[in-house]
């Protein structure tokens, strides 16, 4: 194996990916005829046929199926290694600004952890941002990156890695009729005033966290709005209303109070990374690629 090109493994990926040499030559820059050459090189290297390739269609050996699922972790690690090296070479000095809504999760208590190995010389400062603000930190520049509640419709900002879909689970002052429940479902959800979220937060980012029906047409009553989470539990534990809330954030606002029952059947939360269009950074990508690896 002395003389191994990383170009030829990179060839060999990027061909069981595409299963067509053409397709693979254009992801790679190079001719077909150079996918073939690289190909041929790594096979000879090898001892054995990686790919099989016929007038109709291109496939893996066995031997080729096992080398890619030997290969990709390696690789991967291996691009990590470098795109590491190569950002501090670039300036990874500085502080990273990174925006959270509610209590931080796993993912991004291991994103941090691994970025902080990665790039020692980086800082990072973690800011709580207001529930009923979630793109205007990241729009105004108060924060280069933010992890948000989704869904993200804004043109000025970009959806990076999405991650930690949650079951979500109704926050319900724990003499309501129905807080002894072991779960509730959709409809269920008519029988309470759904606590909501203020603006500047817009209106499809809002409805989409308190709904104003459910899935069999029935008129969900409206709560009152809050700007933070903190405020949402205050009213549910003074019975002004119940609140949706993912299961990690229901577990961090436990209080005696309260009661959390699961919605099954309702559609999970799931967390977006957002940044703003134009002033993504090394920075910025180095630890969306963290949050993506410690996923």
């Amino acid at each position: 194996m002395s003389g191994l090109e990383v170009r030829e493994l990179e060839a060999f990926l990027v061909l069981a990916e595409e299963l067509h040499f053409g397709r693979a030559g254009e992801r790679l820059y190079v001719s077909q005829g150079r996918v073939s050459q690289l190909l041929r090189a790594l096979e000879h290297r090898v001892g054995a046929r990686l790919i099989e390739r016929t007038s109709r269609k291109v496939t893996l050996t066995p031997l080729g199926a096992d080398f890619l699922a030997d290969l990709q972790p390696a690789y991967a690690a291996l691009r990590a290694t470098v795109d590491g090296v190569r950002a501090t070479a670039r300036g990874m000095e500085g502080v990273l600004r990174i925006g959270f809504q509610g209590s931080t999760s796993e993912n991004l208590t291991d994103a941090l952890a691994l970025f902080a190995r990665r790039f020692p010389h980086c800082g990072t400062e973690v800011i709580e941002i207001p529930l009923a603000d979630p793109f205007g930190p990241v729009q105004r520049g108060e924060v280069d990156i933010a992890v948000v509640l989704l869904p993200m419709g804004e043109s000025d900002l970009v959806l990076g890695q999405v991650f930690s879909e949650q079951p979500q689970m109704l926050a319900v002052h724990n003499e309501h009729p129905l807080a002894a429940r072991a779960s509730l479902s959709p409809e269920d959800l008519a029988e309470f005033a759904l606590i909501g979220v203020r603006g500047p937060a817009p209106q499809y980012w809002r409805r989409a966290q308190s709904l104003d029906v459910t899935p069999g047409g029935r008129p969900v009553p409206a709560g009152p709005g809050v700007g933070t989470l903190r405020e949402g539990i205050e009213l549910v534990a003074a019975g002004q209303g119940a609140m949706l809330l993912c299961h990690p954030t229901a577990v961090y606002h436990d209080r005696p109070e309260v009661r959390f029952v699961p919605v099954a059947g309702l559609a999970h939360s799931r967390l977006g990374l957002v940044w703003h269009r134009n002033r993504e950074t090394t920075r910025v990508r180095a630890f969306s690629r963290a949050v993506a690896a410690a996923g």
